[in-house]
């Protein structure tokens, strides 16, 4: 396994936990960390021994936002920057290119266990995943405009598409905090859950997810979805029809099948 210096990764019955690593930062979001974590997620894409992949913060927060230090660093002119490691060759990547493009483009789901403070671009990473748990004292912020900034990352796209632009602008516009009960009201996460539970609460969806789904209907279920925002009705039905046709012939959906009849727990393959 990769050795990383700002998260920590373990693999456990087939999920893949990364834990972001600079808890006296409060996980503090820096360029290190960005490259690691998408190194670990891309890395896990490919790996079949992987079916779901979870990230969390260590200690008492998620992850704060940007590192105050390399806000600082950074002039008052543009930075042109190209997404490292960048599939160009993955459609889904083209249809969501930039920073975090490539989260959608990962064939695994992803789960955000929201442990502590979530705030600017720390609250964009989650948003990002497919689905998002949090502790119900978990503190959220977009933070972008009392720094001066704008709704960066695709968040403008993203946020109104899970809360309506009503909240979407209360949020963006006075960068309020806001704690896991009221994101969960929101829609924001999926569910909050007191700190003491979450990891408990995520470990029963991801085990879930490892053992009792097919990843590859998962995988087509995923681009499925993020594919349908730019498609008509017509359009992502014959995907549809096309990938349910593709599915007959599959070892899964035998397998799917036979584990029913017979009352058994399923043995899916991801083929």
């Amino acid at each position: 396994m990769a050795q990383y210096n700002e998260i920590r990764t373990e693999v456990s019955n087939g999920v893949l936990t990364i834990v972001l690593n600079r808890p006296d930062r409060l996980n503090a979001w820096t360029n290190v960390m960005e490259a690691e974590v998408q190194q670990a997620v891309r890395a896990a894409g490919v790996d079949e021994s992987i079916r779901v992949i979870v990230v969390t913060g260590e200690g008492r927060g998620f992850c704060a936002g940007a590192d105050m230090a390399g806000l600082q660093s950074i002039q008052d002119k543009g930075e042109a920057r190209e997404e490292a490691g960048a599939d160009r060759s993955n459609p889904i990547e083209d249809i969501y290119p930039g920073r975090f493009g490539y989260l959608y483009a990962c064939p695994k789901p992803i789960v955000a266990a929201i442990n502590g403070a979530c705030a600017g671009i720390g609250l964009i990473f989650a948003l990002y995943a497919d689905l998002r748990y949090c502790a119900e004292e978990a503190k959220f912020t977009t933070a972008f405009a009392q720094r001066g900034l704008i709704a960066e990352h695709g968040i403008a796209w993203l946020l109104p598409r899970l809360i309506g632009e009503a909240n979407a602008l209360d949020l963006l516009f006075t960068a309020r905090k806001f704690d896991g009960k009221e994101a969960a009201s929101l829609g924001l996460v999926n569910a909050a859950y007191p700190v003491a539970e979450l990891m408990s609460k995520v470990n029963d969806v991801t085990q879930h997810l490892a053992t009792q789904v097919s990843p590859r209907s998962v995988a087509i279920m995923k681009r499925q979805i993020r594919e349908t925002y730019f498609q008509s009705f017509e359009q992502s039905l014959d995907v549809a029809n096309r990938e349910m046709e593709e599915s007959f012939g599959t070892f899964d959906f035998k397998e799917g099948v036979d584990s029913f009849v017979e009352r058994r727990p399923p043995a899916f393959q991801g083929r």
